[in-house]
């Protein structure tokens, strides 16, 4: 495979090959499901940026993904880019800019699906840190559905440098934290840039980290069951700032409308 990176599944190839900058070396596809709508799809947008595909056994495709998650469908992709921070910074200032820091978050699955939810909920950018923690790899890609190719995604050494770069660039620090007394609703996200920090599965967020958020936040339960899924917890929060900025969003406009009457 040499430095490639293995993705798979049908809308995860499609979305590739229409949205991410990423080079293809190749597409692997079963030999056994030629006339499939969206293998045709892939098979077309694959011709018109010039990519290999090549038809393949369903035991080639196995040796490269376990059967059953690839859908007939494999394709071996640059690494994903990954994105300085200070760039980063530099290409959204003047607007308002929210991004999520995972701090030790350990499973591909959860990772993938924060992308994905972060994507969804206008976020521009994901933090992960180099060595602790999960990166970018085929199970996220798979999990976000495409989501990769749609935020900037940037690799740190350093969790407190990025925070602190981040707080002298006038971004709020969150920090998600089940001790602690004030709800997830009670801040006001509409008029902010903010860094939203989701802490490990099992480990949470780290003190170090603690220590710089401006607020921390939990999300009240009825129940006293373990807490939320770090990936649930994450589109929880970021969907209330959706809400609050919708609303800012209607209001204005509301009034905008009864001014010009």
């Amino acid at each position: 495979m040499n430095h490639d990176t293995v993705i798979y599944g049908k809308n995860v190839v499609i979305e590739a090959l229409e949205k991410s900058n990423r080079e293809f070396n190749r597409i692997f596809i079963s030999d056994s499901i030629r006339t499939d709508t969206k293998i045709e799809q892939i098979k077309k947008l694959a011709k018109n940026k010039n990519v290999i595909f090549q038809f393949v056994t369903k035991e080639k495709l196995n040796s490269l993904v376990p059967e059953g998650k690839h859908q007939g469908v494999i394709a071996q992709i640059s690494p994903v880019n990954y994105v300085e921070l200070d760039d980063f910074i530099f290409r959204n200032k003047g607007t308002l800019t929210s991004v999520v820091i995972l701090d030790g978050v350990e499973d591909s699955h959860n990772v993938g699906a924060i992308i994905r939810s972060c994507v969804c909920a206008g976020v521009k950018g994901i933090i992960l840190p180099s060595r602790r923690g999960v990166l970018i790899n085929s199970t996220v890609e798979k999990t976000s559905v495409g989501a990769t190719n749609h935020i900037d995604i940037i690799k740190t050494n350093s969790l407190v440098n990025t925070i602190q770069r981040l707080k002298e660039n006038n971004y709020w620090v969150i920090a998600s934290d089940h001790h602690s007394e004030q709800n997830y609703y009670d801040i006001d996200y509409t008029n902010m840039n903010f860094a939203l920090i989701m802490g490990a599965e099992h480990a949470g967020i780290s003190k170090s980290l603690m220590k710089l958020s401006d607020f921390r936040v939990r999300i009240p339960m009825l129940t006293n069951f373990n807490s939320l899924n770090v990936s649930n917890a994450a589109a929880i929060i970021l969907f209330e700032s959706v809400r609050q900025n919708l609303k800012s969003q209607n209001k204005n406009q509301g009034e905008k409308n009864a001014k010009k009457k």
